[in-house]
């Protein structure tokens, strides 16, 4: 296992004392309890936040484990309509109030995401799986303590890629040669990514995916930070230099790695696969 990679089973830290920042709920006098809380590796590890943000310098986050509260705002047709539900359920379980969830790094919420599920209906999920190669539906069952926590990657010399201090990447792209910086996806990129694809189905549009995932992380070009410039090379990148970012960002992108072993009771098929996120990751009981 690369040295940038760790088990989330192996290095997730559990209080089992109140911590000063328990939450502490009370039904008048008489009953009283304290929501137990964890702390949460970041694969960040807090590199990647500006200076005064809660988490800059931070390698964990503490979350109280999921309540009836958590699981109304689940089950909420309105906030699944609108796509906020799963951004309200990690507002609701960080106990530092000061962190806007929107403001946390894609990688850094899946790791909330999947501790909140471990500690609130345990480490095993089992969803629907469909076999690649026979294409049969089956019950399978995966280990969320497997996930690997990747802290990306800070220089990768055959992309010219560097880390800089502020959090952002510079890359020199192979067909233009031109030096793009960019930045790591937030929440809120990501919900504004999922606004505009869901408005391209609304439209009947082509769903720009890439463009978009490209508009939300290029910060400048040859350090021109204008909202022009930068229009004007997603609009005509080449491929080559397209597909030369997309790779840089998965290089250097914090986040967990939920990859593992499928075995097809079928065909005996076998592969490593990416473990899908169905509605059964919170749902184990439907």
């Amino acid at each position: 296992m690369s040295r940038n990679k760790e088990r989330v089973g192996g290095v997730q830290q559990h209080d089992s004392a109140p911590p000063p920042q328990a939450i502490q709920e009370e039904r008048g006098d008489a009953f009283s309890f304290i929501v137990p809380t964890e702390f949460v590796d970041l694969p960040s590890q807090g590199r990647f936040y500006p200076e005064g943000h809660p988490l800059h310098g931070e390698d964990s986050i503490e979350i109280k484990q999921m309540t009836a509260k958590e699981e109304d705002i689940l089950t909420s047709e309105t906030l699944l309509k609108k796509g906020v539900a799963l951004d309200r359920v990690i507002q609701s379980l960080i106990v530092d109030k000061r962190i806007n969830a929107e403001t946390l790094l894609v990688g850094d919420r899946n790791a909330i995401v999947i501790a909140a599920r471990t500690s609130g209906y345990g480490n095993v999920y089992e969803t629907e799986v469909t076999c690649p190669s026979c294409a049969s539906q089956q019950r399978y069952a995966f280990d969320l303590n497997l996930a690997c926590i990747f802290h990306g990657k800070r220089e990768v010399e055959e992309l010219e890629l560097t880390a800089n201090e502020n959090g952002t990447f510079d890359i020199a792209l192979p067909r233009t040669r031109l030096n793009v910086t960019f930045k790591l996806l937030t929440g809120k990129d990501e919900k504004s990514m999922l606004k505009g694809m869901q408005q391209d189905r609304k439209k009947k549009d082509v769903e720009r995916n890439v463009t978009r995932q490209l508009f939300n992380t290029i910060v400048s070009v040859n350090d021109d930070s204008s909202a022009g410039t930068i229009k004007y090379l997603i609009e005509n990148i080449p491929s080559m230099d397209a597909r030369r970012l997309r790779v840089a960002y998965q290089q250097v992108a914090p986040n967990i790695e939920l990859e593992q072993h499928f075995e097809c009771n079928e065909c005996d098929f076998e592969q490593d696969m990416e473990v899908p996120l169905t509605a059964d990751f919170f749902w184990p009981d439907r």
